[in-house]
């Protein structure tokens, strides 16, 4: 029986999204995945080249970047020829590291309420779903993302007429 819901369930939660992607994260990777691209030429990337490309609003480009400054993930560089660079290579990069600084740590909730043995059992599957997810995070870098852009690129060339 368990398996028959869970079939049915599967099939109905295509369009549920159990971890959300905020708006925030979804912006810095773009943000940063535009930096990745260009990172070989080592030439900065103004606020309007990444906002002229990727769907982020000028405003908020500029508040995530600020951060992504602050926090040590890209360099800012003034005057006439300035934008932002990356510090590291796109490989040294996660997926985990730019959640984790733009949506801060998450602590574990600590409750003062006696558990049972059926908030336990809930808790620990919430959990094993954190952590798969922290694993996928962790596994995936700026480079990989950049490499899988090349590959539908080339798989799926644009023609012009």
């Amino acid at each position: 029986m368990y398996s028959s819901i869970l079939n049915t369930d599967l099939n109905n939660s295509q369009s549920y999204a159990l971890l959300d992607l905020s708006a925030k994260v979804e912006y810095a990777l773009l943000a940063l995945l535009e930096l990745a691209i260009h990172h070989d030429q080592k030439v900065p990337l103004t606020m309007n080249e990444i906002a002229a490309k990727q769907p982020i609003p000028e405003r908020y480009l500029e508040q995530i970047l600020t951060h992504l400054r602050r926090a040590g993930v890209v360099q800012s560089q003034r005057g006439s020829k300035g934008g932002f660079l990356l510090l590291r290579e796109p490989w040294q990069i996660t997926l985990l590291e730019i959640v984790t600084l733009v949506e801060g740590e998450r602590k574990e909730k600590e409750s003062a309420e006696t558990r049972t043995i059926e908030k336990t059992l809930v808790l620990e599957i919430w959990e094993q779903a954190n952590a798969s997810a922290i694993e996928v995070l962790r596994g995936y870098t700026l480079q990989d993302l950049c490499q899988e852009i090349e590959t539908r690129t080339q798989n799926n060339p644009m023609y012009y007429i």
